[in-house]
């Protein structure tokens, strides 16, 4: 093919790519009111094989979203709702001895909730921390390891959990490295006078979701491929890394804002979601290029839950996002 038609090719996938994402949204505006960048997000996070992790008090529609989007996606989904007295085996499955038809005994694996497509983990930091810690093989690596046995999960994977702010009562902190397997961070915010309206109606129509199916699990891995081949350049690439690099106090280097207001800063898992999600919100936006802005979009939903502020910007009232801002300002500078 010459560079024309190889043109024309990529621009017609981005057109699909887009058309799809449009009627996904299209589908889940029939159960979900407002939200629109959270719904942006969590179709970003989905497409790029990411977890998401959905903080908000509760009755704002964080378990609808989710519920609603299992039924757009068509894939199988399961709901693990977590308590304190959840078990690990609860969520991932245990082995169990039957008997044959001779009389023989034979250990079986009888799986978990967690072996779906679509995985929602309904009040995750209910659980207490060792059932948590049940989700980090699976949520990194789509694995299962059952008294030595490892079990793959089919793809398309992806959790998203819902948390409650640890101010409620009966709530345990997530552990570090299980906030690091998730994507994006998402705070799903109580909703304005007018949103609450259009929300109380559509729920005195019907309490079910209503929307349907418009992809299925292939035609995600085919949208997956397809960001994956989204080129970015080297500036977008080093700005990125930069952005990560300075969320370091320890580091030399790292910007006076950091040094000044954060304790830790963000993992390398960081930046290789802020490129990966930012290869699909391109494309999402007709673009078949990963652009600064795209980057600076997401950096907030990437890094919020990946790095702590020290005292000092907890006395001056400054929240993780206002440092995350000004950091992406300090890093923005002449670029």
């Amino acid at each position: 093919m010459s560079n024309v038609e190889n043109q024309a090719l990529e621009m017609e996938r981005v057109k699909n790519f887009s058309e799809k994402v449009k009627k996904v949204k299209e589908e889940i505006r029939k159960d979900v009111v407002g939200q629109e960048d959270i719904v942006n997000h969590v179709i970003i996070a989905i497409v790029a094989g990411g977890n998401v992790l959905l903080e908000g008090v509760p009755g704002v529609g964080k378990t609808r979203l989710v519920r609603s989007l299992g039924r757009v996606l068509g894939l199988p989904f399961s709901r693990i709702q977590f308590t304190p007295d959840l078990m690990p085996s609860d969520v991932t499955g245990t082995n169990v001895i039957e008997k044959d038809e001779n009389g023989r005994l034979n250990t079986k694996f009888n799986p978990g909730p967690i072996f779906a497509n679509l995985v929602l983990a309904d009040e995750i930091n209910r659980a207490t921390p060792k059932t948590q810690s049940a989700m980090l093989e699976v949520m990194q690596e789509h694995k299962v390891t059952i008294a030595k046995q490892t079990y793959e999960i089919k793809e398309p994977f992806f959790v998203l959990a819902t948390e409650n702010p640890i101010e409620q009562d009966g709530t345990y902190p997530l552990p570090e490295a299980q906030m690091d397997r998730f994507m994006f961070k998402l705070i799903v915010k109580f909703p304005g006078k007018s949103e609450l309206s259009d929300i109380v109606r559509m729920t005195q129509k019907t309490m079910m979701e209503t929307a349907e199916t418009v992809v299925d699990g292939d035609i995600i891995l085919e949208m997956r491929q397809l960001a994956s081949t989204v080129p970015v350049i080297d500036e977008v690439l080093d700005y990125a890394t930069d952005l990560v690099s300075n969320t370091h106090p320890e580091l030399d280097d790292s910007c006076a804002v950091t040094k000044k207001y954060v304790k830790y800063g963000a993992s390398p898992r960081a930046a290789q979601g802020l490129i990966t999600a930012a290869k699909v919100r391109a494309l999402m936006e007709g673009r078949y290029n990963v652009a600064l802005d795209d980057i600076d979009a997401l950096a907030p939903s990437v890094l919020r839950h990946r790095i702590k502020v020290n005292y000092t910007a907890v006395n001056e009232k400054l929240t993780v996002d206002n440092v995350i801002s000004m950091i992406i300002k300090e890093t923005r500078k002449g670029r």
